[in-house]
């Protein structure tokens, strides 16, 4: 075991775990390996699965969500994420009790008390049961009916805070960025696999995290999860055999391609044109390995919590990129390179397949 491995090790260890290499056969088989992946953005995170996935387009995850394969709720970071269905509910009881807690405060601010939530509740029960769903502005109207204030962000708190309890999850796919509102338990019943015992529930969690995104560090679990760093360590050794050191900080599953920094010899490659939030930049405390702190501020300008889509080289983060609203069926792109990084000419194939997925035709690359 190295005591730090090469950056090119690094990055080609989470290039394949990722599945940015090979890629995954289903967007089904991409959110298994990948455990959660953030979807506040929910017409970026669909391009997040579609990245890994060859040969899918929006309609191809649309009908995984609509299937009932995919679920996107708030089971971490309180932001909303894709996760498999048999680990939402076991995640929520490892996260649920402290997300509750930090937003205490902003309940207490906006008047959500539990005589409010019991009334939310019992409406949000009442307008969904029986297996039909809402929108966001149709809960409002009927908790606004039942005399609940929904004004500001009231709703979005109530909405949240039901489905951090279990309630509510994202449901049918109503727009491309939008999704109704249904019961989880009707949505998706419980499943016999779902774990219970808490370590079981953190082995499971650090195991899976580690098979999407290693080579990873206790601390990266932390951050990514949301949970603390004692927590992460109790994961990390109930994982037990299932992961193995990476380096001496670093761990990656047992069965990964690179199981260790010695076995990582082939140099990271690829051209990747990823989203907005997207795991690969998003799902690690620490970037430094792909990105640079100064490149980070790029990314992340202001550190405002907005991540901007990226253009990933060799395992490095080179660039950033934005869309152009779409005309006669062509969408255009400006890219910003980070100084001396590739030709934008060098990312036209994989353009050619973010085209291809939203089902337009790609028209002019510009580059800043």
């Amino acid at each position: 075991m190295t005591t730090h491995a090469s950056t090119s090790a690094v990055r080609t260890a989470r290039l394949a775990a990722h599945g940015l290499d090979d890629g995954f056969d289903s967007p089904v088989t991409a959110v298994e390996r990948l455990v959660c992946l953030q979807a506040q953005d929910l017409a970026a995170a669909k391009w997040v699965l579609g990245a890994r996935v060859a040969g899918t387009t929006e309609a191809t995850i649309d009908e995984a969500i609509d299937r009932r394969q995919l679920l996107r709720s708030w089971p971490m970071r309180g932001t909303l994420h894709f996760v498999a269905p048999e680990m939402l509910r076991p995640i929520l009881r490892l996260t649920a009790a402290r997300l509750m807690q930090q937003a205490a405060k902003t309940h207490r601010d906006e008047g959500i008390d539990d005589e409010v939530h019991a009334v939310a509740r019992r409406v949000a029960v009442r307008e969904l049961e029986g297996g039909r769903s809402a929108t966001r502005n149709e809960l409002q109207v009927a908790w606004a009916a039942a005399g609940v204030d929904t004004a500001g962000q009231r709703g979005y708190h109530l909405i949240w805070r039901l489905a951090n309890e279990g309630l509510l999850c994202c449901g049918p796919v109503e727009t491309r960025a939008r999704q109704r509102f249904v019961l989880l338990d009707e949505w998706s019943p419980r499943r016999s696999d779902e774990p219970e015992d808490t370590d079981e529930i953190l082995g499971r969690l650090f195991a899976g995290y580690t098979r999407g995104h290693g080579p990873v560090t206790v601390r990266d679990f932390a951050w990514w999860t949301g949970l603390t760093l004692t927590q992460a360590r109790v994961a990390q050794a109930a994982a037990g055999e299932t992961v193995t050191p990476f380096d001496a900080e670093r761990f990656v599953a047992v069965d990964a391609p690179s199981a260790s920094a010695e076995t990582a010899s082939a140099a990271p490659s690829g051209r990747h044109v990823l989203a907005s939030f997207d795991e690969y930049f998003l799902g690690y405390g620490d970037r430094t390995a792909f990105c640079s702190d100064a490149d980070a501020l790029r990314v992340v300008p202001g550190k405002n919590g907005l991540f901007l889509p990226i253009l990933v080289a060799d395992g490095e983060v080179v660039g950033t990129w934005r869309r152009a609203p779409e005309r006669r069926g062509t969408t255009s792109i400006d890219v910003t390179r980070f100084r001396g990084r590739p030709a934008v000419s060098r990312f036209r194939p994989a353009f050619d397949r973010w085209a291809a997925f939203w089902s337009t035709e790609l028209g002019e690359i510009t580059s800043t």
